[in-house]
């Protein structure tokens, strides 16, 4: 059901929309945004408004399943579909594409990227899959490009990294790139020299602020740091996201603890001192 015209039904009732779910919610999301009796919040959004929406919901998806909560799983994957309901429906007034097109490409797209299940090739194990899935996408992203024609090349020529988004956030981006470097051999063999890199960097950092060099480039040295600890993380096959959203969690648990054991003595951490938030941090560590 499109609402690119004034339907008959002046305005719907929950016994007008369809029972099968995601059609449902297609015709929902299609009232939302009806240009005369639509929702005016909904009617003002567009692709770059929503976009922080769709972030936010993918990372609440991830939270539900890093707690193991299934009840909460299920209505975060409900937000998520949302957002792409309503980045499909924005598509479909554009006349780009629709719901069911955006269907259609996954579909296509995972028929394609598993040959060994859906045609004869053969595949030995994960890293196999991996390499078969690699070259495949490439293919995919020529072909997208040659799609385009020159009115949509790129100013640059193609490169190895073309396709990591510049949206994703920066830990998961820095791997996403290290891994496309190291297909094409710019790589260290091991972890060994990625530590020896990340000293290296530090000793860069401590130079800089020991003579007291000016915020940019105290950034930009902070972020060769950071940089290098990517690349450890992926070397040890450890998903660095993962991996600081967990001290996140550490850090905060420790820290309530502070507060909790100085409430106890009717105090905060405002009138308590370093050493004794120190030693009630260390006494927290010493419970874990």
């Amino acid at each position: 059901m499109a609402f690119r015209s004034t339907p008959a039904l002046s305005r719907p009732t929950a016994d007008d929309l369809p029972r099968e779910p995601l059609q449902r919610l297609l015709v929902i999301m299609a009232w939302l945004r009806h240009p005369e009796h639509g929702c005016p919040w909904d009617l003002k959004q567009d692709f770059a408004s929503i976009a922080p929406y769709t972030l936010e919901e993918a990372y609440e998806v991830a939270d539900a399943i890093r707690r193991g909560d299934r009840i909460d799983l299920r209505e975060e994957l409900g937000d998520l579909l949302l957002q792409v309901v309503y980045h499909a429906r924005m598509a479909e007034e554009e006349g780009a594409f629709d719901f069911k097109d955006v269907a259609q490409t996954i579909a296509d797209k995972m028929v394609a990227r598993h040959p060994h299940v859906f045609g004869d090739a053969h595949v030995e194990g994960d890293e196999h899959q991996s390499g078969i899935w690699e070259q495949i996408k490439a293919a995919e992203r020529s072909a997208r490009q040659a799609a385009k024609g020159p009115a949509g090349a790129a100013d640059q020529p193609a490169s190895v990294l073309d396709g990591v988004a510049l949206a994703l956030p920066s830990l998961i981006r820095a791997e996403k790139l290290q891994k496309r470097a190291a297909r094409v051999g710019f790589d260290w063999g091991a972890a060994g020299p990625v530590i020896d890199k990340i000293e290296e960097e530090i000793g860069e950092l401590r130079a800089e602020v020991t003579t007291g060099a000016p915020s940019d480039r105290l950034k930009d040295e902070i972020g060769d740091v950071l940089f290098a600890v990517a690349n450890l993380a992926r070397h040890l096959k450890i998903d660095p996201e993962e991996a600081l959203r967990a001290t996140n969690d550490k850090f905060d648990r420790r820290f309530r603890h502070i507060e909790r054991r100085l409430r106890e003595s009717g105090r905060t951490p405002e009138t308590a001192s370093l050493a004794e938030m120190e030693a009630l941090w260390q006494e927290a560590k010493g419970t874990e």
